[in-house]
């Protein structure tokens, strides 16, 4: 499987950004999909999951009330919607795949994309 992250940029605190992973290689349904993130010093940390189908999200703390996973299986795409953006929210967001099972930790996914940048400034 093979993921493409895009739209990060630098936002304003209080904004919003919606960031893309787009899938190639396998078929992108058969994988429970997720985003996490890591700033400078920090350790990569859970933001959001979907489930298979989109049925069932997972969301960290962090994140919860703020922030939308989606995913469009006919576009291979998955999704993060987030509003009301905080500098703590500055990092670089990476989309992940692991089959089947569901799981919010990062050792447990088996593809990675490159990684997109989200700065927020206050």
């Amino acid at each position: 499987v093979q993921l493409q992250a895009s739209g990060g940029g630098l936002v304003q605190a209080g904004g919003s950004l919606t960031l893309s992973c787009a899938s190639s290689g396998r078929t992108f349904s058969d994988y429970f999909m997720g985003w996490f993130r890591q700033a400078p010093g920090k350790e990569r940390e859970f933001v959001a999951a979907v489930s298979r189908s989109g049925s069932s999200k997972f969301y960290a703390d962090s994140i919860k009330g703020r922030g939308t996973i989606s995913r469009d299986n006919a576009k291979n795409t998955v999704y993060l919607q987030m509003n009301s953006l905080k500098p703590e929210d500055t990092a670089v967001y990476y989309c992940a795949a692991r089959l089947l099972v569901p799981s919010t930790r990062h050792i447990d996914y088996d593809y990675w994309g490159q990684g997109t940048l989200v700065t927020v400034s206050s």
